[in-house]
C-alpha cells in the first residue's frame, strides 16, 4: 500500500468508525464474551452454569496417568484440553482484568471466575507429579474423528506431559505467565490463592529455563499440527519472565530478559508468538513507571504498532476492503482480537505518559490506536459488508452453524441417549440446519479476505470458535465500554 492510499484508507475508516460508533453495545458484548467460557468448561459444573445445555464431562481426566486433571477448558469446537492455548487464554483474561478492572465493573467477578476455572486446572498440571508438567488431555487425532458431545466422550483420554527428558519450554513458559498474571488478579480478593499461583509460576518457569526444548519436538503428533510451537520457545521465556517481573518486582527476571536476546521483529501476536505482547507489557516500565531502562521495549512496541497501522510507511499488515485486519486465512479473528488488545493497552500506557510517537513522518497518538481498535471491534460486532456479527448471540444476524460439537448436537435434556463417536456426523454435522444450542458470546474464526463468511459448519477455518479468540476480546470490549 503506498503512502497516499494508506492515508486515504485511514481517514476513511476513522470516518466510518465515528459514524457507526453509537450502534454497538460494548457492555452487552463484553458480558457475552465472558459468558462464552462457561460453554467451554470441562469437569463438574456448578449449579449456576449460564450455558444450560452443557453438563459435566471429563471426570476421569488424568486417570490414565494416575493423577487428577479434571477441569480446565476445551480449546475450541472439539473435546480436547490443549494447555498451550489454554494457558495463553488465561494470561490474556488476567491481563484484561489487570488493565480494565474499573470498566469491567460487575463483569470483573465473572472474569475472575473464568480465570480460576483455568488456573485450578493448571495448578494440578504443574504440581501433581514432581519434575513433570502435564500439558494436555485427550488424543486430538482420535477426538477429531468423532462428532459427539463432551458429556458423551468415549474416546481415550490420553494424558500428555513434558519433563526433564522431554522438555517443553514454550508450554511451561506460557503456563508460568498465566499463573503469574493470575496471581495479581487474586492478590487483594484471595491472598492465599494468589500466593499459591505465584509460587507455582516461579517453579514452572524454573523448569522452563532449566530444561530447554520445544514441546512440539517432545510430543510430535499429539500437538502438531494443532498447536505446534512454530515460533520456538524463546518468546514464551521472554513472556513468562516479563509476567514474573511484573508480579514479583524481582530484578533477577529483568537480568534474565536482558541475557535472553529475544529481539526478533514481529507483526503478529497469538497463542504461539508472544514477542509483541511481551514488549507491550515491558514498555509499561517506561511509559507508566517512567524507568528509562525500559526504553528499548518501548521502541520495540512502537515498531510493532508501525507494522500494524494501515497508514504507516512500515506497515506489513493487510486490510480487507471492509477494513478488517487480515493476517492469516485460518481463524483470522484470533490475530485481530489479540492485536486489538495490544492497541488499546498500549494506547492506555501512552495516555499515562502523555506521549505520542512517529511511524516515519506520521504522528501516532493514543487515539490513533484506539480508533483502529474500535474499527476492528465494531467490524466483529456487525459493522462489516455482510452486516454479520461474528459473536454468536450478539445482534440479530450472527453465525448459526458454528463448528462446535456441543452446540451442534441436541443436548442431554432433549436427547439423553449418546450418539456415539460417529453417530453425530450425518444428522448434525453435515446438515444445513442451524445449531440447536446457542453458544452465547462465541467469536468464530471470521470472514475471508473478501469479507465473505459462508456460515458452514464444515468450514472450521472460519466457523470454529476458540477460547483464545474470546480471551483477547475481553480487554478491548471493557476498554471501549468505559469510554
Amino acid at each position: 500500500m503506498d503512502f497516499q492510499k494508506g492515508v486515504s484508507f485511514f481517514l476513511a475508516f476513522l470516518l466510518w468508525g465515528n459514524i457507526v460508533l453509537a450502534n454497538q453495545n460494548y457492555k452487552d458484548a463484553l458480558a457475552k464474551s465472558i459468558l462464552f467460557f462457561q460453554g467451554q468448561r470441562s469437569g463438574r459444573f456448578p449449579t449456576s452454569n449460564g450455558i444450560p445445555w452443557r453438563a459435566i464431562s471429563g471426570l476421569s481426566d488424568g486417570s490414565l496417568a494416575h493423577v487428577n486433571l479434571v477441569g480446565g477448558y476445551y480449546d475450541a469446537g472439539d473435546n480436547v484440553k490443549f494447555n498451550f492455548p489454554m494457558a495463553y487464554t488465561t494470561t490474556m483474561l488476567s491481563w484484561s482484568a489487570l488493565e480494565n478492572s474499573k470498566p469491567l465493573g460487575p463483569q470483573l467477578e465473572n472474569v475472575r471466575e473464568a480465570i480460576r476455572w483455568a488456573t485450578d486446572y493448571l495448578i494440578k498440571c504443574a504440581t501433581a507429579t514432581p519434575g513433570v508438567l502435564y500439558v494436555g488431555v485427550g488424543d486430538p487425532n482420535v477426538d477429531h474423528k468423532c462428532w459427539e458431545r463432551p458429556e458423551d466422550m468415549d474416546t481415550v483420554r490420553t494424558v500428555y506431559s513434558v519433563s526433564r527428558t522431554k522438555p517443553g519450554s514454550d508450554v511451561a513458559g506460557e503456563t508460568a505467565a498465566a499463573l503469574a498474571a493470575a496471581s495479581m488478579v487474586f492478590r487483594v480478593v484471595d491472598s492465599k490463592y494468589s500466593k499459591l499461583l505465584l509460587r507455582t509460576a516461579k517453579s514452572v518457569f524454573q523448569f522452563a529455563t532449566q530444561y530447554r526444548g520445544s514441546y512440539s519436538d517432545s510430543l510430535g503428533s499429539a500437538v502438531c499440527p494443532f498447536y505446534c510451537s512454530y515460533s520456538g520457545y524463546k518468546d514464551e521465556l521472554l513472556w513468562g519472565a516479563a509476567w514474573l517481573l511484573r508480579a514479583t518486582k524481582d530484578t533477577s527476571y529483568r537480568s534474565f530478559i536482558n541475557s535472553l536476546g529475544a529481539n526478533d521483529a514481529t507483526d503478529i501476536f497469538s497463542w504461539d508468538n508472544k514477542y509483541a505482547g511481551a514488549r507491550v507489557l515491558l514498555s509499561r516500565g517506561s511509559l507508566v513507571a517512567n524507568d528509562k531502562s525500559y526504553e528499548p521495549f518501548r521502541q520495540q512496541a512502537q515498531d510493532f504498532m508501525c507494522k500494524i497501522l494501515p497508514n504507516s510507511p512500515s506497515s506489513t499488515t493487510q486490510y480487507t476492503k471492509g477494513g478488517l485486519m487480515f493476517k492469516l486465512a485460518d481463524n483470522n479473528l484470533q490475530y485481530v482480537t489479540s492485536i486489538t488488545f495490544l492497541l488499546t493497552t498500549y494506547a492506555k500506557y501512552m495516555k499515562s505518559a502523555k506521549t505520542t510517537f512517529n511511524c516515519g513522518n506520521i504522528m501516532v497518538t493514543p487515539n490513533t490506536l484506539i480508533n483502529l481498535a474500535r474499527k476492528q471491534v465494531d467490524y466483529i460486532l456487525g459493522d462489516n459488508p455482510m452486516k454479520m456479527s461474528y459473536m454468536v448471540g450478539y445482534g440479530a444476524n450472527y453465525p448459526r452453524r458454528i463448528h462446535h460439537r456441543g452446540s451442534s448436537l441436541p443436548s442431554l435434556t432433549t436427547h439423553p441417549q449418546s450418539f456415539g463417536c460417529e453417530g453425530g456426523f450425518q444428522p448434525f454435522y453435515y446438515t444445513s440446519n442451524p445449531n440447536p444450542n446457542i453458544l452465547t458470546g462465541a467469536i468464530v474464526g471470521g470472514p475471508n479476505q473478501n469479507d465473505f463468511f459462508p456460515d458452514e459448519r464444515t468450514d472450521y477455518s472460519h466457523s470454529e470458535p476458540a477460547t483464545y479468540i474470546n480471551a483477547a476480546m475481553v480487554g478491548p470490549l471493557a476498554y471501549l465500554s468505559g469510554r
